[in-house]
């Protein structure tokens, strides 16, 4: 069903007019539900920390979990304690309520991929729930001096103090329609009241004069640099080393089976080709819990995949394939543009710390 989807969504296919009628009555309650907020009519809630929200506009996979991770750090180098909050897709009955942090060497299953990868990548504590609001309260108590909020872009009822929006440069806003006919969450002219625009990767002339006709901020790029390939399970691997090599230049010109269960996995699949890796690609939905026969394809070619599917097969017994972890970069001028973006931010956390 996501691939029919994302061939409509983003390569034309028919079915977006069969989906129209669903799409309008998507859009008139997002926009009553908006409206509420703004009359005041549902409340918003205002965390005791600033609060900084990383989402997206479409349905899918952006790259806003590098980004959350490259938020976090570089928080971290300035002295501020950070705290992410999460809804935890993919854990145990779809949504997390979690009554403490992420332990780093816990089950993907009772959190959710994204929040335990989060809390190893960085070593902030990471709060799952359904109310964002109560994430940041509880990550507050721990002691977190500003609280991330991980694809919080539609919680309206947390109060937030930067606003970023991720766009996936290469497929942009798609068809433009909402969901289910589009992949898009709110209508494009939301870009227009974000604090930032971050496109991961390179952004298509198209989006750019979306945005300025839009009125959105001049968006930032960012693009996320693989590493070297890291052994799914060390045990597995033998001595932790994998009988194929540590790096993607390693396999240049080798093909290789490429898993990927995230929001875009053609994301990944270029990725690899991009360093002359001949991609035998195995797309599967996001959040997909891999079971042992869907990973061992008998041919001894070697298995590679993403850091986030890594975390839902690390406890495959035997499993020999290795993860591309990613991390976020940008240029010197956009980088210089974010630290003063959250310098702004990081001014409200000394003022709290001043109460």
């Amino acid at each position: 069903m996501q691939q029919r989807l994302n061939r409509i969504w983003y390569e034309g296919a028919a079915g977006a007019a069969w989906l129209a009628p669903l799409a309008g009555l998507y859009g008139a309650v997002i926009g009553l539900r908006r409206a509420a907020y703004r009359a005041g009519l549902l409340r918003v809630q205002r965390a005791p920390v600033p609060v900084v929200v990383v989402g997206n506009l479409t349905a899918g996979g952006t790259g806003k979990t590098p980004l959350v991770a490259h938020l976090a750090r570089e928080l971290a180098a300035r002295g501020v304690r950070p705290g992410i909050a999460s809804r935890g897709y993919g854990s145990a009955g779809g949504a997390g309520d979690a009554s403490g942090p992420v332990d780093p060497a816990g089950d993907w299953r009772c959190v959710g991929d994204e929040p335990l990868l989060l809390a190893r990548l960085t070593g902030a504590p990471v709060m799952v729930n359904r109310e964002r609001a109560a994430a940041a309260a509880q990550l507050a108590r721990l002691g977190a001096e500003l609280v991330i909020c991980d694809d919080g872009l539609q919680h309206l009822a947390l109060a937030r103090d930067l606003e970023i929006i991720v766009i996936d440069g290469a497929r942009g806003l798609g068809n433009g329609r909402l969901l289910p006919a589009g992949p898009l969450r709110e209508r494009p002219v939301r870009l227009a009241g974000a604090d930032l625009i971050v496109v991961n990767g390179t952004p298509a002339p198209a989006l750019l004069e979306l945005i300025a006709r839009l009125g959105g901020p001049v968006p930032l790029t960012m693009q996320l640099l693989p590493g070297g390939i890291e052994p799914v399970s060390p045990a597995a691997a033998g001595s932790g080393a994998l009988p194929w090599g540590g790096t993607l230049a390693a396999l240049r010109g080798r093909r290789v089976h490429a898993v990927a269960g995230i929001g875009n996995p053609r994301r990944f699949f270029e990725l690899l080709g991009g360093f002359g890796v001949e991609v035998v690609p195995h797309a599967f939905p996001d959040h997909h819990p891999f079971a042992a026969d869907e990973l061992r394809f008998g041919d001894g070619l070697p298995v590679l995949m993403t850091e986030k599917d890594a975390m839902r097969c690390a406890g495959i017994e035997g499993l020999v394939a290795g993860f591309v972890p990613v991390t976020a970069q940008f240029g010197a001028a956009d980088a210089a543009a974010l630290a003063a973006r959250l310098q702004a931010v990081l001014a409200r956390v000394q003022a709290v710390q001043r109460r």
